[in-house]
């Protein structure tokens, strides 16, 4: 197989060009522990599937990060499009995430601690 056809593969599994959101984790070691980081992350992964957001309609992609230069209350993590900073995202809190943001799209607000929303794209084609 070609590594253009490996790619084009790996866009149609991971659901690229459908994905809703993108969720963004802080593993530490600066705003948690490494093992506060991993233990949400692997929380988060398990819910995603759970919920059947890995792929279709309401995909979400998940990336962890060694650093969302905040450093301080984390475990961090960002929603984007929309843009929700959340802080001490621990592994506990994990599951309602899921369920209140991803999947009912409505954020927790006790535990925001800022909103970006990236811009409209206008030039879309």
């Amino acid at each position: 197989m070609s590594s253009e056809n490996t790619l084009q593969a790996v866009v149609e599994k991971r659901s690229i060009g459908q994905i809703q959101r993108h969720v963004f984790l802080c593993t530490g070691p600066s705003c948690c522990t490494p093992e506060q980081g991993m233990a949400a992350w692997d929380v988060l992964k398990q819910h995603i599937k759970q919920a059947g957001l890995e792929t279709g309609p309401a995909a979400c992609y998940r990336t962890k990060v060694g650093c969302l230069r905040i450093c301080t209350q984390g475990p961090t993590m960002v929603v984007y499009p929309e843009g929700t900073w959340y802080h001490d995202m621990s592994a506990d809190k994990m599951p309602q995430f899921v369920q209140q943001h991803l999947v009912e799209g409505e954020p927790i607000r006790e535990w925001i601690f800022a909103d970006n929303p990236l811009p409209a794209d206008d030039h879309k084609s």
